[in-house]
């Protein structure tokens, strides 16, 4: 009997102290080595996505009669946030909706322009805007143009003479089409995707991956015999639903076409239906795992091409974001379609989508959010005004900070389990290990680090040694922080729970760099190291 007391006293004492630590002592370790390098940060991972879908382009970035807008009929206060985000390249027009548009109903005097029945979000489009009203804008923000051509009810001629409208000076008729309609100057548009999500089921003119190639590859030869030099991006995976085949779609694209294109496209698209934290913060690893397949696929398909002088091909992940909430039924279509309202988790994952690319910046070359305003985006109007949503904060801190030299960071941090990654998966923990709860990249360029970690941990802080390996920090860091009161909180008009704060520097002198990163929370530290 007094052995059995001696015993269970000794278990409550060794509890008390050792599960309390165990639990919720976090302290973790950072290696930074400016010789583990990567690959160059492409800028062009800092792109975004305009559809004609929902009040993405009529209502968003566009709204003519508006006191807000500008005399082209751009929202000016919509326009001021875009700048912000410094978007690289934009995707226009679609997504779905091109795979039944004709780029010639958007172009010449707008009263001669005819509406037609949108097949893709059953609406009505008064193609209002079109091709040079998406160039005027592209200019007036800064962003590279990336044009996708229908390859579902299109043809390889329709795909051909939208490529002659818009980069061939003069002579053959739509160049000089273009200049009667007011555009002396080519657009010169250099990245052109060869049709979108045509693997899946609910596109318009869905077609098998061997018959895709075939119109795909003709479609090409036409578009790069009218502007040789233009890049092309391929429809790659979109299609993860059960009984699909995603692999055998993307073996077939880059088999099939590894003489001819330039970029892979995938996307993604993550949600919380279930509303288990630790599951969605995780899925930023299946993109990682996603795209660690299709880079072995490609490195095979390039074992055996013929490009000559040309890059190997690229990942594009032209279609990524969080959405759930507003994806189905009477959310899914019409004026108002797709307007997600994002809160800090999200955030959170969209930092943890843009960690994942710096860590393949070997591979990973152009990424899109989708979409720009309103449609699941970072950025949310009305009639008289607009927000930023939670997602912004994050894209604009990479967009602005994080370029030059990735790194090959070494992240020593406790973990978590959990039994999948994302709804419809087969992930699970055992075939990719735990989840580790810092989420980190970094970049190195001009004598400067910046470093990017997502502290999934949804309770506790963690403490972080983050150490130089061969090199001296120097000064003072700089430290940003995305945060909010919990991972519930979100922004709307007049309310912004979620945003970047900048915090007090730390010290960065030596070797070492300490510092606590607090529960559900996104920071960015910037610290000059010298070699």
């Amino acid at each position: 009997m007094f052995k059995k007391t001696l015993l269970q006293v000794t278990l409550i004492i060794v509890l008390f102290f050792y599960v309390p630590f165990n639990l919720y002592s976090q302290n973790a370790r950072i290696k930074i080595d400016l010789d583990r390098t990567i690959a160059e940060v492409s800028p062009l991972i800092y792109g975004n996505f305009v559809e004609h879908l929902g009040r993405c382009v009529y209502g968003g970035i566009y709204e003519p009669g508006n006191k807000l807008s500008d005399k082209s009929g751009f929202r000016r206060d919509v326009m001021g946030a875009v700048k912000e985000l410094k978007p690289s390249i934009i995707r226009y027009p679609g997504g779905n909706f091109v795979s039944n548009y004709n780029w010639l109903d958007g172009v010449g005097p707008k009263s001669e322009r005819i509406p037609r029945l949108e097949l893709a979000w059953s609406t009505l489009e008064s193609n209002l805007f079109g091709t040079n009203e998406f160039m005027e804008y592209a200019k007036a923000i800064g962003t590279e143009p990336y044009f996708s051509v229908n390859m579902g009810t299109g043809t390889i001629e329709e795909a051909r003479r939208w490529v002659e409208y818009c980069n061939v000076k003069e002579g053959p008729y739509y160049a000089e089409l273009r200049k009667k309609h007011g555009v002396a100057e080519p657009h010169n548009i250099k990245y052109w995707s060869l049709g979108n999500e045509m693997d899946g089921t609910w596109q318009m003119g869905h077609m098998s991956a061997e018959d895709y190639t075939k119109k795909a590859r003709e479609a090409a030869k036409l578009m790069v015999r009218t502007s040789p030099g233009i890049k092309l991006i391929a429809a790659g995976s979109s299609n993860y639903r059960p009984g699909a085949d995603p692999d055998h779609w993307n073996q077939t694209i880059l088999t099939e076409l590894k003489d001819v294109i330039d970029y892979i496209a995938i996307h993604m698209y993550v949600g919380n239906p279930d509303t288990n934290y630790y599951n969605f913060v995780s899925t930023p690893l299946v993109l990682e795992q996603r795209t660690k397949m299709i880079k072995g696929l490609i490195t095979q398909a390039m074992q055996t091409a013929a490009r000559g002088d040309r890059d190997p091909i690229y990942i594009a992940w032209d279609e990524y974001n969080v959405w759930y909430r507003a994806r189905r039924g009477t959310f899914a279509t019409g004026k108002n379609a797709l307007e997600e309202r994002y809160n800090l988790e999200d955030a959170l994952v969209i930092a943890g989508f843009l960690n994942a690319f710096i860590r393949n910046a070997d591979v990973v070359k152009m990424a899109n959010m989708a979409q720009l305003v309103n449609v699941i985006a970072p950025i949310f109007t009305n009639e008289t005004g607009m927000f930023k949503q939670t997602i912004f904060y994050p894209l604009q801190l990479f967009a602005n900070n994080v370029s030059g030299t990735a790194l090959d960071v070494f992240v020593d941090s406790k973990g978590y389990s959990t039994p999948r990654f994302n709804l419809g998966l087969s992930e699970t923990t055992a075939q990719l290990g735990k989840v580790p709860y810092l989420d980190v990249s970094a970049t190195y360029k001009d004598g400067e680090v910046t470093l990017c970690v997502v502290n999934r941990n949804k309770d506790q802080a963690i403490t972080t040694d983050i150490l130089s390996q061969n090199g001296t920090f120097s000064g003072t860091a700089k430290v940003f922080e995305v945060n909010g009161p919990d991972i519930k909180s979100g922004n709307d008009f007049n309310k912004e729970e979620v945003k970047t704060v900048e915090k007090a520097p730390v010290n960065a002198s030596g070797n070492k760099i300490t510092y606590s990163f607090p529960p559900h929370s996104f920071t960015m530290i910037k610290a000059k190291m010298a070699k």
